[in-house]
């Protein structure tokens, strides 16, 4: 290599040592690995690793395994981990906590039973080599996750089921591994491992108690997105140093840090797109290059006792993962495809291996040989080889099969095309308009957010009009960091009621979400007149809010619901926005309705939206929302279904709501529902149609029977 870059002129010596250019190889090798894989149908991430191998100390000599990738390496490590944590649905993982317990610690007994048994009589290796060796075997690594983010299927049943057994596993594995530790650097005692245990336990609890009350106490603060992600970054690391404090390694902290943080940082928001692009774009790549790196084939092929080391390690590896995810999957009855998932995502060997081997290489026994001899270090580099490429393998193609299927079951359970009109006009209301359009929106359906700006078609017109820009301006940039298409219209009108009616109707808007008035007078009301307007003259659904906070840091959602809104058109649209919010935001819903609609409530929700966490309270009397006051804190959404004049659920009450909210609830977080109306708002429904009235007593009977079987089971 050095020949020829002399022979054309370029006095560059091997290895480079010249930060600029070490920065510039690794950034064509993360630019074109995936490009030229893609194209010969080989995970990109397999590339990364064999374009370490090439440009290692054991290939052309082309860079040196110096501190940079120790850094970044690192880095990259913990935010795989990181995101792991993250990513999960954590509701989705409360329900199946069990299964990935089980998964993890199958996934650990098989291959540390099976490997102690081996080593012990294939590879003839003492007791403590030969479970130290085991556990290696036993520990996984996600390194083939960044496939199913890609894929766009993290938030499937066996994604968490891997995650949160490789948490399980990992951390069983290097408790092994701080033990066997401690016994030779004579640390240890009867009670060693017992404390450690403790220490794990109590740090775990301090993380799970302090962090996300940390984070909540700083978003409320900062909105910058530059700051947000160094503070999340910073608590990573924090969580991750935490670990390795106490002997533990830091992937298991920062796995950790992921999961209390993940109902602060919502998938959908912008923060959580600059957290994932800049971990796959740099930090991640720059892990697996670093773990090429590490493998030096030469030594490999050229001595059998490391080729019949690294194949026993290889098959045990393999095999264990393999009987944890058959049985998981016999176990929970789950789909072929989903076991195969399972075992491409928790077959990879890399972050608790490397350190494990490492630290038997170094070790010392009394007799001078070392506890995990060359040919185990020789046989690992193998074994990271070979489970990598397999597991990218695996789930590459576990993963498509799971992402066409579910894009034909989206295609047969299509839903009708829905449309969110979001008027912008307060640049300081915007960004919770748009964070609130962004998690009740369906995400499977592209170009269904509209911003708009209407302009007073007056003498000021030029001003209004670069105001309005801006402010759109700004609404497309946090859509596009979260890769969502944004209509923006600008558009001049008489008054800005006209204007949102008639921009409704040009892009068939099925939702406007608008912000709260501001009572800047006495004599104002407390809707303002464009509200009322807007009320009176459509049929669309109408989201007015009012955040005291930002969406991402909301804890509780609180939906007072009044009696028969169950036979308005836009029932089950209105629940179906609300339960995508709370699975959004990792939120509980926790409805006050009349024992009749809760029957309706409770009964859509389980058939439709039962990964959803719910309660339910009975609200006999919607004169007065007193009764709720004592239910809604400062951190929680209080959501008010109301109706408009002469529909179904319409009530005299609903006149007293601006007094009710402006005593009650002036200081929380609050957003006012108005649901579909049928056709025309002058043509709705209304107890004097006998026809409405025979429906609403049949309703009535019905609502009641589901109540009480719903109440008996």
């Amino acid at each position: 290599m050095k020949e020829m870059l002399d022979q054309i002129g370029f006095d560059l010596p091997l290895p480079v040592t010249d930060p600029t250019w070490i920065f510039f190889l690794v950034l064509v090798i993360i630019l074109f690995a995936p490009i030229i894989l893609e194209r010969l149908r080989i995970p990109h991430i397999i590339g990364m690793i064999l374009a370490g191998v090439a440009i290692g100390e054991h290939g052309f000599n082309i860079l040196v395994r110096d501190s940079s990738f120790e850094l970044f390496g690192k880095v990259g490590l913990y935010y795989i981990m990181f995101l792991a944590g993250l990513e999960m649905n954590m509701e989705d993982f409360k329900s199946i906590r069990v299964k990935a317990t089980v998964l993890g610690l199958l996934a650990f007994i098989f291959p540390l039973g099976i490997g102690i048994w081996t080593n012990l009589h294939l590879l003839g290796y003492g007791l403590l080599t030969s479970v130290l060796l085991a556990s290696m075997y036993a520990s996984h690594t996600l390194i083939a996750y960044p496939i199913v983010i890609r894929y766009g299927i993290n938030r499937q049943r066996a994604v968490s089921i891997a995650v949160g057994g490789t948490a399980v596993t990992d951390t069983l594995t290097l408790l092994v591994l701080a033990v066997i530790a401690g016994m030779f650097k004579g640390g240890t005692s009867d009670m060693f491992w017992m404390w450690l245990i403790l220490k794990v336990i109590l740090l775990s609890l301090f993380i799970m108690y302090t962090f996300p009350r940390i984070g909540r106490w700083f978003f409320r603060r900062y909105s910058d997105n530059v700051v947000q992600y160094i503070f999340v970054m910073a608590m990573v690391f924090l969580g991750a140093g935490l670990m390795e404090l106490i002997g533990m390694e830091g992937i298991l902290g920062a796995f950790l840090t992921g999961l209390v943080l993940n109902r602060l940082i919502p998938h959908v928001s912008p923060l959580m797109s600059h957290l994932e692009f800049v971990g796959n774009a740099l930090f991640i790549p720059y892990f697996l290059i670093g773990v090429g790196m590490l493998i030096n084939l030469q030594v490999l092929f050229g001595h059998l006792d490391a080729l019949k080391v690294a194949g026993v390690m290889i098959v045990v590896a393999l095999l264990g993962k393999w009987i944890a995810s058959w049985l998981t999957q016999k176990i929970y009855k789950m789909s072929s495809v989903e076991r195969e998932l399972m075992f491409g995502l928790s077959n990879a060997q890399a972050a608790a291996t490397l350190p494990a081997v490492l630290v038997g290489y170094n070790l010392i026994l009394p007799d001078g040989s070392r506890l995990l001899n060359e040919d185990v270090l020789n046989g690992t580099i193998l074994l990271i080889l070979v489970t990598c490429v397999a597991s990218s393998f695996i789930t590459e193609n576990a993963a498509k099969r799971i992402a066409m299927d579910d894009a034909e079951m989206n295609e047969e359970n299509a839903q009708e095309k829905e449309c969110f009109l979001i008027p912008v006009a307060n640049p300081e209301t915007l960004e919770n308009l748009m964070a609130l359009a962004l998690v009740v929106r369906d995400p499977k359906q592209n170009q269904n957010l509209v911003a708009l700006n209407v302009i007073n078609d007056n003498g000021d017109s030029p001003r209004l009009e670069m105001r309005g820009r801006r402010t759109l301006e700004r609404a497309s940039q946090i859509t596009a960091s979260v890769n969502v298409h944004l209509k923006t219209v600008s558009r001049f009108d008489l008054n800005i009621t006209t204007g949102i009616m008639h921009t409704a109707k040009e892009y068939d808007a099925t939702s406007i979400v608008i912000g709260l008035h501001y009572k800047s007078s006495i004599v104002d009301s407390f809707f303002g007149n464009l509200t009322e307007n807007l009320l009176k003259n459509t049929y669309q659904q109408v989201m007015i809010a009012r955040f005291l906070i930002p969406v991402n840091t909301l804890r509780r959602i609180i939906v007072a619901v009044p009696p028969k809104a169950e036979f308005e058109h836009g029932f089950v649209k209105w629940i179906t926005h609300l339960c995508r919010m709370s699975r959004e935001l990792g939120c509980r819903l926790h409805f006050f309705a009349h024992p009749q609609t809760i029957g309706y409530l409770r009964g859509y929700i389980q058939k439709k939206h039962k990964d959803v966490l719910t309660e339910f309270q009975e609200l006999e009397d919607w004169d007065d929302l007193l009764i709720i006051t004592g239910q809604v804190n400062y951190d929680h959404l209080l959501v008010i279904v109301s109706s408009r004049r002469g529909s179904i659920s319409y009530d005299s009450s609903f006149e007293r709501l601006p007094m009710q909210i402006s005593k009650y609830f002036n200081n929380n977080s609050i957003m006012l529902l108005y649901p579909d109306q049928k056709g025309d708002p002058n043509e709705s429904l209304s107890f004097a149609d006998p026809r409405g009235w025979a429906e609403t007593q049949y309703y009535d009977k019905v609502g009641n029977w589901l109540y009480k079987w719903f109440k008996k089971e």
